[in-house]
């Protein structure tokens, strides 16, 4: 019997997206839309992220902790991006982890998570009495803060080529790496996630005076891998 080819290829078609919410904010507008079982977050009619596999987001925190010098007790992670939640999570799964900081500047993504259907994702992570979200914005929290943390881990963007709004692109220049560079203790690592590699973000790393600039990707079937850059802040 031949296959009904019709059959088969409508059931290849994704689910159309839902829209859940739609909010205006000071950087643009942020959406959040449910596409079969998955969630998807849209800035400025830009997709951003989504719930389908969530591996280079966990890896972002795994590959900074073990990136710190050995030894180093209860360190402190700034995540710079509340997104869906995935990077959070994995942090609070890992008990080495002391405080962590999730700075997110859309309100909007805060309470998805808080009394919306994201909770389902990071409601516990969010209990944890490690965990303190603060609404601002990453790139004025890094230059203003006076604390410093064992790791910063930075998924706000595409990647350091393809940032979200045009203010975020300062993160990524020498002033912003220098931020970076403050807000870390001797030893400590910046972890920055990106849909691409990009060798002059790795330069601009080294530039801005930090060692063992390295990038870890994410294995994938076909297409660029997403990626994770890192590098340590020596003294």
């Amino acid at each position: 019997m031949e296959p009904d080819t019709q059959t088969y290829t409508c059931a290849m078609i994704p689910p159309a997206p839902v829209t859940l919410d739609r909010r205006e904010g000071p950087f643009g507008e942020v959406v959040l839309r449910e596409r079969g079982e998955h969630f998807e977050i849209i800035a400025n009619g830009c997709f951003l992220m989504d719930t389908s596999d969530g591996r280079s987001e966990r890896l972002l925190i795994d590959t900074a902790l073990g990136a710190l010098p050995a030894g180093r007790t209860g360190p402190s992670v700034l995540i710079g991006g509340l997104g869906v939640g995935f990077s959070l999570v994995r942090a609070a799964e890992e008990e080495r982890w002391g405080r962590i900081v999730v700075v997110e500047r859309e309100q909007a993504i805060v309470d998805w998570h808080r009394q919306g259907p994201l909770d389902r994702i990071s409601g516990a992570a969010l209990a944890d009495p490690r965990t303190e979200v603060v609404h601002t914005d990453l790139v004025a929290h890094l230059r203003t803060a006076t604390e410093r943390y064992d790791a910063l881990c930075l998924d706000i963007d595409n990647g350091p080529d393809w940032t979200v709004t045009e203010d975020n692109g300062s993160l990524y220049s020498p002033t912003g790496l220098a931020h970076c560079h403050d807000r870390l203790t001797p030893g400590g690592v910046l972890a920055v996630w990106s849909a691409q590699p990009s060798p002059a973000f790795e330069q601009a790393l080294r530039n801005a005076g930090f060692s063992g600039v390295r990038t870890e990707e994410v294995a994938v079937a076909r297409g660029v891998p997403d990626v994770v850059h890192l590098a340590s802040r020596s003294h």
